[in-house]
């Protein structure tokens, strides 16, 4: 298994697989080709039905800017090696000198095939899934945690606190912005509102609700308006896992030493979903992102709140199995409608898997690795239209009133 490392990249929104993704195979490509003088670029699948809403064509002149570059929209190629693929083409004196297919898996991660493939990145885990490395926590006596800072580099932990530091800075930005995000669909942000308006007779309940959701919308808007946020594990669902770390440590004084155990376990259940399942909505729904996320962020609050190892598989089981055959359909492409509200369900409902992994996980009957299994195979059955087209769901029905 790769590096959990990978799973949190810092960087501009709106969406990992859409907007980073392509950046990172377009600079890759201008790294090989320097001396073109022009550039074409082909996207296909959910990338060409999807990128004007999602700014995957603003990205991609950006990184091969001040080059002329070219970038066509392929809405009728179907057979592709994964919905989102773009090809790139590399032109000198009229010849082309250079081409490369990239795929976008999710999280900003990138997969490069054909001739400018590279050297296959170095697995970091021998382990390759929950119970795997449950069997070695437990027969050691170690936490989760440690297993991950075993097998990271030395300098991980400072990496997880710069993490947390963009994190934090998402929220506090988030929280000061007014006005209406940009795209065309008039959604005006509404952390600062949530966070500013208490109730009059607001219980421990409803302030925690308040709170968290606020954080969610907060780091959500600022991924909808290109701020800086991190993936967690991608663009869309990044507002889950720090709106739920940020009020708990809050609540809790919680320290950064524990935060970054937090993050570290959060990433490595993030890690295992990408390596056995999928994180991209394009080709699992958003199940993959907010389902992985709301997982990410129960495993990562049952680190905090320092519970065994079995509960932190059922508090990320029970988060992942209630996210099962949720569809992806942004509407118009956009990273606003309906994902920002679902990053703060999802961040109060990795709440609630918490409180029930705290009570029942001596009597649970699915195992974490099983759900995984099965939400990447119910996103292969989703039909495309449910999978980051916008040609289904709430995306083909929303009409402006």
């Amino acid at each position: 298994m790769l590096s959990t490392r990978d799973i949190y990249k810092i960087g501009i929104g709106p969406s990992s697989s859409h907007t980073m993704g392509p950046a990172f195979a377009s600079k890759r490509f201008k790294r090989l080709y320097p001396t073109a003088e022009q550039y074409k670029v082909i996207l296909y699948g959910s990338l060409a039905k999807t990128g004007k809403g999602h700014g995957t064509d603003r990205a991609v002149l950006q990184e091969l800017s001040p080059t002329p570059t070219e970038v066509i929209f392929n809405i009728k190629e179907e057979k592709l090696e994964h919905p989102n693929t773009m090809d790139l083409f590399a032109y000198q004196n009229g010849k082309e000198i250079g081409k490369m297919r990239a795929l976008s898996i999710g999280g900003g991660n990138i997969k490069i095939l054909g001739d400018a493939e590279g050297k296959a990145p170095l697995e970091v885990y021998t382990e390759n899934t929950f119970s795997e490395i449950a069997e070695i926590c437990k027969k050691e006596n170690i936490r989760l945690s440690d297993y991950v800072f075993r097998h990271e580099s030395e300098d991980f932990p400072q990496f997880l606190s710069k993490v947390w530091s963009t994190m934090g800075n998402s929220i506090r930005e988030g929280l000061t912005q007014n006005g209406t995000l940009p795209g065309g669909l008039g959604v005006e942000r509404k952390a600062q509102k949530l966070f500013n308006q208490r109730h009059i007779d607001e219980s421990p309940q409803t302030r925690e609700n308040r709170l968290v959701c606020s954080y969610a919308f907060a780091v959500s808007e600022q991924n909808a308006d290109c701020g800086t946020i991190v993936t967690a594990p991608t663009c869309g669902a990044c507002g889950v896992l720090p709106a739920v770390l940020k009020y708990m440590q809050e609540k809790n004084n919680f320290l950064e030493q524990d935060i970054i155990r937090a993050l570290a376990v959060a990433g490595l259940v993030g890690n295992l979903v990408r390596t056995n399942a999928s994180i991209s909505g394009a080709e699992c729904g958003c199940q993959a992102e907010i389902g992985t996320a709301c997982s990410m962020a129960a495993a990562g609050l049952a680190e905090l709140f320092y519970m065994g190892i079995d509960q932190i598989e059922y508090a990320a089981e029970i988060a992942l199995e209630h996210h099962l055959g949720l569809t992806c359909d942004p509407v118009c492409g956009l990273v606003q409608i309906p994902c920002i509200e679902r990053n703060a369900v999802a961040a109060m409902r990795a709440i609630n898997a918490l409180s029930l992994a705290n009570f029942l996980s001596d009597s649970r009957k699915i195992s974490f690795d099983l759900v995984v299994k099965t939400m990447y195979h119910t996103g292969i059955d989703l039909s495309h239209r449910y999978r980051e087209t916008s040609e289904g769901g709430l995306a083909k029905l929303y009409t402006e009133k």
